[in-house]
Formats: structure tokens, C-alpha cells, sequence
């Protein structure tokens, strides 16, 4: 069994920053690529960034690229999403996610590519 569990979500200005983090616990939790998806009202679930294991390939959705950055520590069993630049477009729920492939050098962008997810962390922007 796979635990996911994210921190960092709350309310942020126009301009501010957050940085989310993702605890992960349970089998084989280093040897798998991450991400880290958005979903907000009446929107369907999107990818926001990935990473592989090693953390030497990154993704970042368009909307994101520039503002956004993922990493992962892997001794701690961590990943993170530092966003900057925030805009009310990026109010959220935010969810961490782990690719259900072992080891994927390339970065997973649908949904269906993901297996264990977390609880989600809202992320509110006020303009």
C-alpha cells in the first residue's frame, strides 16, 4: 500500500508564492516517477508537473512553465512544487500522484498513467 500525503495548500495573493510538498509512504517509494496535478471548480483533472526518479527530466504544463518548479528528495521521500508567480487561474485543488509504471524515464501526463493519489490541498489565489 501507497500513501500519499500533501501540505502547503492556503490562500496567496496575486504574485505570491506556496510551496507544496508530497510525503509518500508505504513499498517502493523512490523508484517511481511523480506528479503533481490541479483540478478546480468545473474543470477536469489536469496535469500540472512531473519528474522522473532520478529527478533529471522534468515536465511542466504551459500554463505553469516559468513559475512552477517540481523536485524530489528522495531520501525523504518527497516531492515538491514550488510555485511562484501565482495567479487566481491557478486556484485549485492541487493532488500529488505516483506514475503506475516502474521507472519511467519519460514524464506521464494522463491521468490514466497515475495509480495512488493523494487527498489534495486547496490553493487559493485572491487577485
Amino acid at each position: 500500500q501507497v500513501q500519499l500525503v500533501e501540505s502547503g495548500g492556503g490562500l496567496v495573493q496575486a504574485g505570491g508564492s506556496l510551496r507544496l510538498s508530497c510525503e509518500a509512504s508505504g513499498r517502493a517509494r523512490s523508484t517511481y516517477a511523480m506528479g503533481w496535478f490541479r483540478q478546480a471548480p468545473g474543470k477536469e483533472r489536469e496535469v500540472v508537473a512531473g519528474i522522473t526518479v532520478s529527478g533529471g527530466t522534468t515536465y511542466y504544463a504551459e500554463s505553469v512553465l516559468g513559475r512552477f518548479t517540481i523536485s524530489r528528495d528522495n531520501a525523504r521521500n518527497t516531492v515538491y512544487l514550488q510555485m511562484n508567480s501565482l495567479k487566481p487561474e491557478d486556484t485549485a485543488v492541487y493532488y500529488c500522484t505516483r506514475d503506475r509504471a516502474i521507472s519511467r524515464f519519460t514524464i506521464a501526463t494522463m491521468t490514466g498513467d497515475y495509480d495512488y493519489w493523494g487527498q489534495g490541498t486547496q490553493v487559493t489565489v485572491s487577485s
